[in-house]
């Protein structure tokens, strides 16, 4: 058995994000963990339904079976049942035949402490203050939203959509836009055209989707990214020339100028999105998987 995950892409999920466990959820707010633990026991053989991010964790998974001899992908479970709840949540990991062998159970703990130790380049979780914890860490970490919509498939592919400043990028640029206005943040863009921005919190996460990408020749790459902002032109050079200067690929960018992106990433069929702002994750969960990102100053009080 590996002792490390090498070159593997690794994302770790709460349990609640991979399933749905709002049910047993609201036993353990009402009732607490006594009743929480004899209703999970007693429904251990009942499967649950797939989560906000089941979707993205499947596709994910199959991309191993193109490769079977060096598979590319690591799926980890970080949960707060303990290993006697959490069977429940691997027998339904078994019945949707998901390769996920490893996870941590801690008992009603932030799962988070871990979230290092597995050398982990995303993390997925319903816990607000998990992610936010990994987000000051340096790690690429996202709140899933619940679904409320009905959402398209892009076949096979596995489609990640991000917004820019605060995501991908640092928010240095929005800062002036959030203090200073939009003329003082066009002014500051066109300027700095040839400064590449600092990384954010995705920077990492990115690069390693762009390894991923790179074991594949040309058209036949089952991973699509789309930047996703609300730049747009003259601002779109230093996002571009950053890319450039960090030699990582974005297969699609769709500078938007402040239009709704929720139609867009409907048109893209992202399996998930990333974005820092509160609204445009509200509007664009209508349509595909979102996670919010608390990075940035729009999620100062």
């Amino acid at each position: 058995m590996s002792k490390h995950l090498g070159e593997k892409l690794v994302v770790a999920i709460s349990s609640r994000a991979l399933f749905d466990l709002d049910e047993s959820h609201q036993i353990f707010e009402k009732q607490g963990v006594e009743a929480y633990s004899h209703y999970q026991i007693e429904k251990e053989e009942s499967i649950l339904e797939p989560g906000p991010a089941f979707t993205l964790v499947k596709k994910l998974l199959s991309l191993n079976h193109k490769k079977p001899e060096s598979p590319l992908v690591e799926v980890v479970l970080l949960s707060r049942n303990s290993a006697d709840t959490g069977l429940r949540v691997f027998n339904s990991i078994k019945h949707y035949k998901l390769d996920i062998s490893r996870a941590a159970f801690t008992s009603g703990r932030s799962p988070y402490t871990y979230v290092s130790a597995f050398s982990t380049h995303l993390f997925l979780s319903t816990d607000p203050e998990d992610v936010t914890a990994a987000i000051n860490d340096g790690f690429a970490a996202a709140t899933i939203l619940p679904k409320s919509g009905d959402y398209t498939s892009g076949g096979d592919e596995v489609r990640f959509a991000f917004d820019g400043d605060a995501v991908i990028f640092s928010d240095e640029s929005e800062q002036i836009y959030k203090t200073k206005g939009l003329d003082a943040f066009t002014k500051n863009e066109v300027e700095s055209a040839n400064k590449p921005l600092a990384g954010g919190p995705f920077k990492n996460f990115l690069a390693a989707l762009h390894r991923l990408q790179s074991e594949y020749k040309g058209m036949e790459c089952p991973i699509r990214t789309a930047l996703v902002t609300a730049r747009s032109a003259p601002a779109h050079e230093r996002v571009i020339k950053t890319l450039r200067d960090w030699n990582i690929r974005i297969d699609e960018a769709l500078f938007l100028g402040g239009m709704e992106k929720a139609e867009f990433l409907k048109s893209f069929e992202a399996d998930v999105f990333f974005d820092d702002q509160a609204f445009n994750c509200d509007s664009a969960v209508q349509h595909v998987a979102t996670g919010h990102v608390p990075n940035g100053i729009a999620n100062k009080p």
